[in-house]
């Protein structure tokens, strides 16, 4: 034979060499649960040695990201009930926990790029990314609201905001407020292809942000998440999001939805994140503590697979603990 492909896998060495793709801290972005309170790290049940972090222990944080060079986080905060309400006016609130979040991370690490979850299901008393009339979400009250959130985050210096509910025509609003408030230089990273999974449970448990089961209010997030069903649609999505303004994409969850991955990559002109989401870390971590998988191993098969299917970048819960490899 003239050809044999083995002579590229002899050994460790050659096979570095010869590697498609490889991981960095470049790739990865960080997010991190933030709550009130002084001195808190708490454990998150569903999401072993992953923690909420009181604004204290969320500086000690940026601190170890930074040693490990990584360089961006994505901020979501638990709200307390007696904040929360159906327009989510804490959202707005210039003292709110967010807008104190961004300043600890900025103040602590100026170079940090901090972006935003824009949403109202943490700040909703009834667990839905929208405003609710007569039992449905209001897609145009909502936008406008969104676009004040993403105002508010940008004042407080936030880098980018990521609207991450799926209303329609959210980025041109969102856009258009912060060009008429001199905040040009504010990225949006858009949850373009944003689907109504299964995978999510553990992060609502982290903000307690599921929706509730009252009367004439939907349980689910289907009509305005996507039908994990759908493929051409997350195209649609994607580019009207990419002509709204987006400067980043995303596809979300991550694992389950990779042939959507390389779609969308083909198809932007813009970078693409993808976000490996609290079920895809529960699942590898409830494996890996019963002995059924190798921890560390499928942490970077499955975080390689995103990136080879065309993620640009990477939202993911063992960011940190993927570094901590890559720099042993």
């Amino acid at each position: 034979m003239l050809r044999r492909n083995r002579r590229l896998r002899t050994n460790e060495n050659i096979r570095s060499l010869v590697r498609e793709t490889i991981l960095s801290p470049n790739d990865f972005i960080v997010p991190l649960f933030v709550v009130e309170g002084n001195g808190i790290k708490e454990e998150i049940p569903s999401m072993p040695n992953y923690f909420r972090l009181s604004l204290d222990n969320l500086e000690k944080e940026i601190k170890e990201l930074q040693k490990l060079n990584l360089k961006s986080v994505l901020l979501f905060v638990k709200v307390s009930d007696n904040l929360k309400d159906n327009a989510g006016n804490e959202a707005l609130n210039p003292n709110g926990l967010m807008q104190r979040a961004i300043k600890t991370v900025k103040n602590i690490a100026p170079e940090m790029i901090v972006m935003t979850d824009v949403a109202l299901d943490p700040y909703s008393i009834y667990g839905h990314d929208g405003i609710i009339e007569n039992g449905l979400i209001d897609n145009d009250k909502t936008n406008s609201f969104l676009a004040e959130m993403s105002l508010s985050h940008a004042e407080a210096g936030a880098d980018f905001v990521a609207p991450s509910d799926m209303m329609d025509g959210r980025i041109l609003k969102i856009r258009t407020v912060l060009e008429q408030n001199n905040f040009t230089n504010t990225g949006i990273l858009a949850y373009s292809a944003k689907y109504a999974s299964a995978h999510y449970g553990p992060f609502r448990d982290a903000l307690d942000s599921a929706p509730v089961d009252l009367q004439n209010i939907p349980k689910d997030k289907k009509t305005y998440q996507m039908d994990y069903h759908n493929r051409i649609e997350a195209i649609r999505e994607t580019q009207m999001d990419i002509e709204e303004g987006a400067d980043i994409v995303m596809v979300k969850p991550g694992i389950s939805y990779l042939d959507i991955v390389q779609e969308i990559k083909n198809i932007s002109s813009v970078p693409v994140a993808v976000y490996q989401v609290s079920g895809e870390y529960a699942m590898i971590k409830a494996a890996s503590e019963r002995g059924w998988l190798n921890h560390d191993a499928i942490m970077l098969e499955q975080t390689t697979a995103i990136k080879r299917a065309g993620a640009d970048l990477i939202a993911s819960y063992f960011a940190k603990d993927i570094c901590i490899l890559l720099n042993h």
